[in-house]
């Protein structure tokens, strides 16, 4: 007994311990389980009967002649076509030539139904041009025509003819004021500004938020003005008293965009905390929060007809939202990075969207995909369109793309010139605005300025022309 346990044991590698592991697993289900029953031909019939009905369902059944009855009536060796019938195996060609008038088979009694027509059809397409071979006139007649882009319209370039110096702080967000007599600018020094819009000249100063001013908007209908900003905050400042009246608590982090709707008094608010709050204007009551972003909701727009509230969100999705039920209608997905930009246009039932991927144009109310922007390769923050077509995009490297809203073709690039004492990486625009009239645009920047644009008069269409051409990008989809 001693010796037995004295005797050294066998050492293996583990390769070979491996190996004869497989091996024993190898062998036993090899045993039990390796010999597979033979393969049943109904079931085999069934499965691929299944298999063509749903891969081929659409074609599967179109109307063909009987095999049986068109093989006596032509050759033994003639082929059956499922759509030209029987064909002659030499040429290639339908073996009957016969056509018969539709008017004939209707006096004769007999049902001329959809697949005579599509066999009559084709093998009139047959005598036209028996040269052709039959799969080419099968796929012409399947081949729906691409649609074409309409050429771009011609727009006056933009030209830099103002720029306005107050704030002390970066220049987050822009409002103009609807009679189009001043407008009001939000920025990270905790002030609200309003300038006069014709002369550029300070009229007024708004503190109150303790943190920057991330949103603003202008009521059309009540002398009130809405913000928003880091510090959680939504106020209604009172324009004939010149104070903030109301304040709307339930945000649980900054408050990054602001909008009213433009028919019923309620606003729209949305932030870091990932949820849009739609308000009740005069109770100061959360109607609706709006959740199902995971991300900071960048951007929030209203309108009168459905889908009234649209967001956008750093989780890279747009939301379409119902306001009556309060639930999302349409969640868009085609974007691959956070959505920063969102703009409704003044007069088509559509909107764009901004990434740093690409800007897309959306058709409304199911939030139809329409076309690509493609071209401004940088962190795209705000968009501006107006009545004419003109959409502006406004990146984070202070570059700005015009672009022709109906055909996707970018007529101007301007690069913002940074102020002196500020530095090169101040060159960031944060929000753009037109105005009511569509002539100016303003722009707020990280260089503490806010810069108003106008098109150049002296422009024509022969010392701008339109150089334009096609791109795969720039195709269509509707």
């Amino acid at each position: 007994m001693a010796s037995g346990v004295n005797e050294p044991v066998q050492k293996h590698t583990v390769h070979t311990l491996v190996f004869r592991s497989l091996k024993r697993t190898y062998d036993m289900f090899v045993s039990e389980q390796g010999f597979m029953p033979e393969p049943d031909s109904t079931l085999y019939k069934s499965k691929m009967s299944i298999k063509a009905r749903d891969q081929y369902g659409p074609i599967l059944h179109m109307p063909v002649d009987d095999p049986k009855s068109a093989r006596k009536q032509h050759a033994p060796d003639a082929v059956i076509h499922p759509v030209m019938g029987a064909l002659d195996p030499k040429s290639g060609r339908p073996a009957s030539s016969k056509l018969v008038p539709a008017d004939q088979n209707a006096d004769d009694g007999s049902n001329l139904n959809d697949g005579a027509l599509v066999r009559s059809a084709s093998n009139q397409l047959a005598l036209l041009n028996p040269a052709a071979p039959h799969e080419q006139q099968t796929k012409s007649a399947l081949i729906k025509k691409a649609p074409t882009l309409p050429k771009p319209n011609w727009h006056p370039p933009w030209k830099l003819y103002r720029v306005i110096s107050g704030h002390l702080g970066w220049v987050r967000s822009i409002a103009v004021d609807p009679t189009n007599d001043w407008f009001c600018t939000g920025s990270a020094d905790r002030t609200i500004k309003i300038w006069d819009l014709a002369s550029g000249k300070l009229r007024l100063s708004l503190t109150g938020h303790i943190s920057a001013v991330r949103g603003l908007v202008v009521s059309p209908r009540q002398p009130y003005l809405f913000s928003c900003g880091e510090d959680k905050m939504v106020k209604c400042w009172d324009l004939e008293q010149n104070k903030a009246t109301r304040h709307y608590h339930g945000h649980l982090s900054g408050v990054y965009a602001i909008d009213l709707h433009p028919t019923i008094d309620v606003l729209a608010t949305c932030g870091r905390d990932a949820t849009t709050r739609i308000w009740d204007m005069r109770t100061k009551a959360c109607i609706h929060s709006l959740s199902g972003h995971s991300n900071t909701v960048s951007s929030v727009k209203c309108q009168a007809a459905e889908p009234q509230v649209i967001t956008a969100s750093h989780d890279s999705t747009i939301k379409l939202w119902d306001l009556a039920a309060g639930k999302c209608r349409a969640t868009l997905t085609n974007h691959k990075k956070s959505v920063r930009g969102l703009v409704l246009h003044p007069k088509l039932y559509s909107f764009a969207t901004a990434s740093p991927d690409n800007i897309k144009l959306w058709k409304c109310p199911e939030g139809d995909f329409m076309q690509n922007f493609v071209g401004h390769n940088a962190i795209v923050n705000a968009l501006g369109v107006n009545a004419d077509n003109v959409l502006v995009s406004a990146a984070d490297n202070g570059s700005m793309h015009f672009w022709d809203w109906s055909s996707g073709y970018c007529f101007q690039k301007i690069q913002a010139q940074v102020q002196p004492g500020s530095l090169d990486s101040e060159a960031g625009i944060y929000a753009v605005q037109f105005d009511q009239s569509g002539s100016r645009l303003i722009t707020a920047e990280a260089d503490k300025t806010i810069k108003v644009y106008k098109e150049d008069d002296t422009a024509t269409e022969e010392s701008h022309p339109v150089v334009w051409k096609r791109t795969l990008n720039m195709k269509k989809t509707y």
